[in-house]
């Protein structure tokens, strides 16, 4: 199992609401309430507040995870060496780089990132900070869903049957 899920099936059903739960119900409000921001070309309103809401959480609280998990987990996996392979790697990896797009979104509604750009170009460049967070989150819970030793197999045997 890689460590992605040990820590989503350890302390349950903690680990599995402040690593999973929280930060995909942020990804999906953002997520849905964009696309109907966008469609009907609405910047008020209940839909613009929940995605401004979501937007402000989102980025401050995943760099929290993201801390605590480089702390707690990353630094002594890679000092110790106890990875488990490439797949184990990935899933982490891809699953802490989501900070990057939510520290974004956060930095917009903060307006830090993009406030002298058209209302347009903000509501797009939202859109795609949020696309590239789910698309790293999936990325990091299809890794995190294989066996690790899928791929030692190969590095090993030279060919997997």
């Amino acid at each position: 199992m890689t460590h992605y899920m040990e820590l989503l099936q350890a302390n349950q059903p903690w680990n599995l609401i402040f690593f999973m739960a929280i930060p995909v119900i942020l990804a999906e409000t953002l997520a849905i309430s964009e696309f109907f921001i966008l469609l009907n070309k609405r910047t008020d309103g209940p839909l613009r507040l929940a995605n401004r809401i979501a937007g402000l959480i989102a980025g401050p609280y995943f760099a929290i995870v993201f801390l605590y998990l480089l702390i707690t987990a990353v630094i002594p996996l890679t000092t110790t060496g106890q990875w488990r392979g490439g797949f184990d790697v990935i899933a982490v990896g891809f699953y802490l780089f989501g900070v990057v797009p939510y520290v974004l979104i956060s930095l917009m509604e903060f307006n830090v990132v993009g406030k002298n750009l058209p209302l347009d170009r903000k509501l797009r460049l939202h859109a795609i900070f949020v696309s590239i967070f789910l698309v790293v989150a999936h990325i990091a819970m299809i890794f995190g869903m294989l066996d690790p030793a899928l791929i030692s197999s190969v590095a090993t045997s030279g060919m997997a049957m």
